[in-house]
């Protein structure tokens, strides 16, 4: 039976202006996607309140932030090939099961080993979700409408950051960190009754075997779009790494308004990941370099709006809308050139993102070091503008050889 007459008429999330809508499985996408973005940011806002009670350094407790991008980067694809026999749905609920394992067992860990194993078991279901759940809400809709709905389910990790994060932190400072856990176990929980109920049960695609699937993975093209990932992450956790230091150090804004100021990224962000969908829909690789000109122009902006406070605020805003305009087209771009092995793909693509965000922040770091605070912005638009040169040559040689 086809995936449109499994689906319940009802089942369906209005779109705008009258637009075809779109299924409501693609929601419980959106909330597991949430819970994996609580996950992997609210360490950061508890990381003192852990290192406390383990007993352990501050510097200690930011392995387990290291440890959790390396597992996703290192893990992801190395699960999504050993479970792609596994039916999508299964797969989906093993997933999920186990993230709620992972975040279950944060909240007993007796010490820094057992908690950095946990966090190890919540990595390796972050990349292999997000690369399965975007083939999936690519497959519940229209072709027209495939990055669309990668955004939707994308922006359960970018609401994450405005919502999800914010509201954990408090929790942890309020009740201790393993509440923080607690609380995303039961998120984990909700996304997992949600993907029971209303995702269907899709049809398992034709095995590819391993060594076809890695031949996919392998051609220069796909690479290059990787690399484009890695790049463009890499401009962007170059400063947001710093983000905090430069708003009080170079900006003048006290530390207690940063929080705002990151929550206004946020928001930009998540319009800005659903815009990106709309116009990947509309024409997907102009989008890609269209915004990756833009983020690097922006960038380049606050090289020198950094000093002054309103134009600081708005030029972060712009920034985050920009940076996360343009992962729904990538995404989509890079399942397209692997043709044969589409969850691999996109699984890859999150492990080039986090290798990028592991590079960015040490690249920052390098930065501050050896030049300047100040000079992050403009380092981050150099390798932005790196990605964008890769991406221009790329579709050159796509529009001379189609």
């Amino acid at each position: 039976m086809e995936v449109s007459q499994q689906l319940n008429n009802k089942q369906v999330l209005k779109g705008q202006a009258g637009k075809e809508p779109f299924p409501i499985s693609v929601l419980s996408l959106t909330v597991g996607a949430f819970a994996i973005g609580m996950t992997e940011f609210v360490i950061m806002g508890i990381l003192p309140n852990v290192a406390s009670d383990l007993n352990v350094s501050i510097s200690a407790a930011g392995q387990l932030i290291t440890m959790y991008a390396l597992g996703v980067a290192v893990g992801a694809p190395i699960m999504t090939i050993l479970t792609s026999r596994i039916p999508q749905k299964k797969l989906l609920c093993i997933l999920m099961l186990l993230f709620i394992l992972g975040n279950g067992l944060s909240v007993v860990a007796p010490n820094y080993a057992v908690l950095m194993i946990a966090r190890m078991i919540t990595a390796l279901t972050h990349g292999t979700f997000f690369g399965v759940g975007a083939v999936i809400a690519s497959k519940l809709v229209r072709a027209d409408k495939q990055a669309g709905a990668v955004s939707i389910m994308m922006a359960g990790l970018t609401i994450a950051n405005i919502i999800g994060v914010p509201i954990g932190t408090y929790i942890g400072q309020n009740w201790g960190w393993r509440a923080s856990f607690g609380a995303i176990a039961v998120m984990g929980i909700l996304a997992l009754i949600g993907i029971i109920i209303f995702i269907p049960k899709l049809k398992l695609s034709k095995q590819v075997s391993v060594l076809k699937q890695l031949s996919a993975i392998a051609r220069p093209k796909l690479l290059v779009y990787l690399l484009i990932a890695a790049l463009g992450n890499a401009g962007l956790f170059a400063v947001f790494t710093y983000i905090t230091p430069l708003l009080t150090d170079i900006t003048g804004f006290a530390e207690h308004n940063v929080t705002w100021i990151l929550i206004l990224f946020g928001i930009g962000v998540t319009v800005g990941n659903i815009v990106g969908g709309k116009l990947a829909d509309w024409k997907l690789m102009p989008s890609i370099l269209g915004l990756y000109l833009t983020i690097a122009v922006v960038l380049t902006i606050f090289t020198f709006t950094v000093h002054n406070e309103i134009a600081s605020v708005i030029t972060i805003f712009l920034w985050g809308a920009a940076s996360f305009a343009v992962f729904p087209g990538l995404q989509v771009r890079i399942m397209s050139l692997a043709q044969s092995a589409p969850a691999l793909a996109s699984t890859s693509s999150h492990s080039a993102g986090n290798l990028g965000n592991a590079s960015g922040a040490f690249i920052g770091g390098w930065v501050i070091t050896h030049l300047s605070l100040g000079a992050l912005p403009w380092v981050g638009a150099i390798l932005v503008g790196l990605a964008l040169v890769l991406g221009l040559l790329s579709y050159r040689t796509d529009s001379k050889n189609p």
